[in-house]
């Protein structure tokens, strides 16, 4: 992990609530894989141990384009001071064909990294958006992708079929509560299938980080065979491995 800095070459909105910022970065950062971020900050006000987590969505070729609310203020030229990266990449199956991620009541930012390779490789993709996160638009993802909306109870249609067509789940949950969100994820699940195999279902758990390397031992996930740090070992933990009683 190193601290580079990068400049915000462009911003443009791509929906109601989100715009994507493209930085010129630092070439060491081009590595950055699918599943990692970097921890950010703007200008001079800032508190040294709460980066912000910015997750890249896609790379160009010498710019990353992160995802950022719409309510925060970016202009080209801007400064961004970046650490990372951050964490281990996703982690895929080697047949894979059809990937389902689902995104409760937050932002889908954390899983969209994956879109592109995972379409490069033929890999079909669907999006489902339950309660608050049905709001984001997603006209500007590639049309490859088919998007789900649903509501908070976790009701969208053909939910049976959609659940066991996929070879693998990601999900994203609210910062607040992770442990019980993820729990809610664990039961649905439990109820459309006969068995949950490891390496089927995930998680990506976004805890405040306030070193990133692994030294203050506060983004710890609690699973069955140990205490794993989110920001080495994660963000992405296999949800068969992980204690969310």
């Amino acid at each position: 992990m190193r601290e580079t800095q990068a400049i915000i070459e462009r911003v443009r909105r791509v929906n109601e609530t989100h715009q994507q910022l493209d930085l010129a970065v630092d070439p060491s950062l081009m590595q950055l894989k699918p599943g990692q971020f970097l921890l950010a900050r703007v200008g001079d006000d800032w508190t040294p141990y709460l980066r912000e987590p910015w997750w890249c969505v896609s790379m160009g070729k010498d710019t990353l384009t992160f995802e950022r609310p719409a309510t925060s203020h970016y202009e080209p030229g801007q400064v961004v001071n970046l650490l990372g990266a951050v964490g281990q990449p996703f982690r895929f199956r080697r047949a894979l064909r059809n990937v389902l991620l689902l995104v409760y009541e937050t932002e889908p930012a954390p899983l969209l990294s994956m879109i592109p390779s995972l379409l490069t490789a033929r890999v079909s993709v669907t999006v489902v958006l339950l309660g608050n996160a049905a709001l984001y638009t997603t006209s500007h993802l590639p049309p490859e992708v088919e998007v789900i909306s649903g509501d908070a109870d976790m009701n969208w249609s053909n939910r049976v079929t959609t659940v066991g067509w996929a070879d693998q789940v990601f999900v994203v949950v609210p910062q607040a509560d992770e442990l019980g969100h993820f729990s809610r994820i664990w039961d649905l699940f439990t109820q459309l299938r006969a068995e949950i195999p490891s390496g089927y279902l995930f998680g990506v758990f976004r805890p405040l980080l306030p070193c990133g390397t692994g030294a203050c031992s506060s983004c710890m996930v609690r699973t069955k065979n140990d205490n794993l740090l989110a920001c080495t070992q994660g963000p992405t933990f296999d949800l068969t491995r992980v204690l969310l009683g």
